[in-house]
């Protein structure tokens, strides 16, 4: 019996699988298809990031340094407000070729991880899991003391064992002009309903657009229109599903959920990678897979560490529906220098951004 099957080896699954597996336990993932692919979400990280990767990946990720934001109340040609730091705030890596980083850190660790192997069922007793698996070479059922699911978005194992779903999906599309572009801010733009479109330079490996709202049939008009709007060609398109809003519970007494599965995401960027990897430590540090109960310690480590955060990225994104007025008020309340880390809106409040914004 293995102490955990991890259904799912994106970021979220392979960093719980490493740490699992780095703490003495016998972990096996399952990844649906080749791991990093298909593309679906952005590669704009806080630099935050390299403290989950492995020194060595640095150079095969690194694409590109970021110091700010442009924020557009209309398009590339509207005046924008700017949002700076004088130190690097963010990177673009190369978002395929972290997941497989991940990955091979999780395997380095004496993690069992198989790629293109589907979970079709779990069945969920009172002292095991039951985990049927379609690969190659057939289906087989694994059994395990508990199973995290990482599965993303649409979350098979969610489904299975009824846990309740995020509170709303959003429809994301990403499209790449090969244009290396070395530029130091990105674009953002309010002109989509409740959500934001976007341009990331990648350096050499040239410009990511990008736009997210909730789903409809007019998504993909919306980022021609917008791509359009820069004269862009983008020759590679991808699209995918941004979960927002954790439920109540993401536990059930030997299931848990990690990441995207969890809606463990930011709700004014979409974003989940650091979230999502944040909460499979927490889940590395707290849950014990012969004890059910500590699954309880679980919810409680995960909601200290990011729930603060999600709330308030949650009046954040009230201002993108907010009139154009009240838009350009508030931005031009902070423009300028900030203090502000990326990934923790909470510092909105913090003593370096009390700093940035006395006068000079």
């Amino acid at each position: 019996m293995h102490d955990f099957v991890v259904v799912g080896a994106g970021p979220a699954g392979s960093r719980f699988a490493r740490g699992a597996a780095q703490a003495g336990y016998d972990v096996v993932a399952f990844e649906q298809g080749e791991v990093g692919k298909p593309l679906a979400c952005s590669g704009h990280v806080s630099t935050d990031i390299w403290e989950f990767v492995p020194e060595a990946a640095h150079d095969r990720l690194f694409q590109n340094e970021i110091y700010g934001a442009r924020f557009h109340t209309g398009g590339p040609d509207s005046q924008p407000y700017q949002f700076y730091k004088d130190e690097v705030v963010s990177n673009v890596i190369d978002r395929v070729e972290l997941d497989r980083q991940l990955a091979k850190a999780a395997r380095e660790a004496g993690a069992a991880v198989h790629e293109n192997h589907t979970v079709v069922d779990i069945a969920e007793y009172r002292d095991y899991v039951d985990v049927t698996v379609r690969g190659p070479d057939g289906t087989e059922t694994h059994r395990a003391r508990m199973v995290a699911g990482c599965d993303g978005p649409k979350s098979r194992v969610r489904h299975a064992v009824g846990l309740p779903e995020p509170d709303e999906l959003l429809h994301g599309v990403l499209g790449f002009d090969e244009e290396p572009d070395h530029e130091e801010f990105v674009d953002v733009h309010l002109t989509v309903p409740r959500f934001f479109a976007w341009r990331i330079p990648r350096g050499d490996a040239g410009v990511e657009y990008g736009l997210a709202m909730p789903p409809s049939n007019n998504v993909s008009a919306r980022f021609e229109e917008f791509t359009d709007n820069y004269g862009a060609e983008t020759d590679r398109r991808c699209s995918g599903l941004i979960p927002i809003g954790p439920a109540k519970t993401v536990t059930t007494g030997r299931v848990f959920l990690i990441g995207d599965a969890a809606a463990h995401n930011k709700p004014f960027t979409g974003g989940g990678i650091l979230y999502g990897m944040t909460a499979a430590d927490c889940a590395v540090e707290t849950i014990d897979p012969t004890e059910p109960e500590t699954l309880d310690a679980y919810e409680s480590a995960w909601r200290s560490e990011l729930l603060g955060d999600i709330q308030l990225g949650h009046l954040i994104r009230k201002g993108y529906s907010a009139p154009e007025t009240i838009q350009e008020t508030g931005m031009g309340l902070f423009e300028g220098e900030i203090g502000v880390h990326m990934d923790r809106p909470t510092t909105l409040f913090s003593a370096d951004q009390f700093r940035a914004m006395l006068p000079r």
